[in-house]
């Protein structure tokens, strides 16, 4: 396994009904290396009785790391609840605890990008020295990387930078010409997510319901994952983690042990095939 960009199964694709040792002992019998999990499945895991030694000895016994962290929301609002403030708290003890560096960031909220640049310059500065990893979402306030990489760049900060997701990037109609990516500099991506899509898009109106039931596994659908890993490739891109984020009822109902194993074995038929060498590291 990529030792350099470990191959991450993210926290949705596992679901939210799982315990945490079912969820570190799923994806390492797959094959990942490490794990995502969001502010929510860190408090489920402490609702289960655990404290952070527990969660710590989990993964130490099964010889797995937490890689990905996230979810921060609703950043550009004036006036943000106290649960987005705690929330926010949590992904920075979780980067702590767990000793990752970066957290995966959305804005549903559509602002102009002069406003969502400053909202950002505040969340980098609480952030300290943690990376903030901004998602564009087809269905957000920062539909695609064109905006969202103004928005990154006009904050002016270091810690500020995108990630990038296959089937956010598809359905939003972006090409993988290397041209839609000119401009970025390659080390303002800090991490990418792979996935598929589906022959046709669910209506504009509902397309989130789309992203949060029906994606595909990497290589299995109509987007190409080859593709977009080639892009990312080819851009000279280093992601701190290659992850993997397969939302699917479907996919889920056979289990989260079979669910993993499913989608390891698709990540690496793509990755095979659009950049090997991340297996050989």
């Amino acid at each position: 396994m990529s030792q350099k960009y470990p191959i991450t199964i993210s926290s949705w694709t596992l679901g939210d009904q799982c315990t945490f040792e079912e969820r570190v002992a799923a994806a390492k019998a797959a094959g990942f290396e490490g794990i995502g999990l969001r502010a929510e499945t860190y408090v489920d895991a402490l609702n289960e009785g655990l404290f952070d030694e527990d969660i710590l000895a989990i993964l130490k016994k099964y010889d797995m790391k937490v890689t990905e962290v996230e979810y921060i929301v609703q950043w550009a609002e004036a006036n943000r609840s106290y649960e987005q403030k705690y929330k926010e708290q949590m992904c920075f003890h979780m980067c702590k605890l767990f000793g990752v560096s970066h957290i995966n960031c959305g804005l549903m909220e559509n602002y102009s990008v002069e406003y969502t640049a400053q909202k950002l310059r505040e969340l980098c500065h609480r952030a300290g020295s943690y990376t903030i990893g901004v998602e564009p979402m087809p269905y957000s306030g920062l539909p695609d990387v064109k905006k969202a990489w103004a928005v990154v760049k006009a904050s002016g900060c270091d810690n500020a930078k995108l990630i990038l997701d296959s089937w956010h990037w598809i359905r939003a109609g972006q090409s993988y010409d290397p041209s839609v990516l000119e401009g970025i500099p390659a080390d303002k991506i800090v991490s990418v997510q792979i996935n598929d899509v589906q022959a046709h898009p669910y209506a504009k109106s509902i397309l989130r319901d789309e992203s949060m039931h029906d994606r595909m596994m990497p290589g299995t659908g109509h987007g190409d994952t080859a593709g977009f890993v080639r892009m990312i490739r080819e851009k000279g891109i280093e992601p701190a983690v290659m992850g993997v984020e397969v939302i699917s009822d479907e996919i889920l109902s056979h289990g989260v042990a079979a669910a993993a194993k499913e989608n390891y074995d698709a990540t690496k038929a793509v990755l095979e095939q659009a950049w090997p060498q991340v297996l050989e590291q």
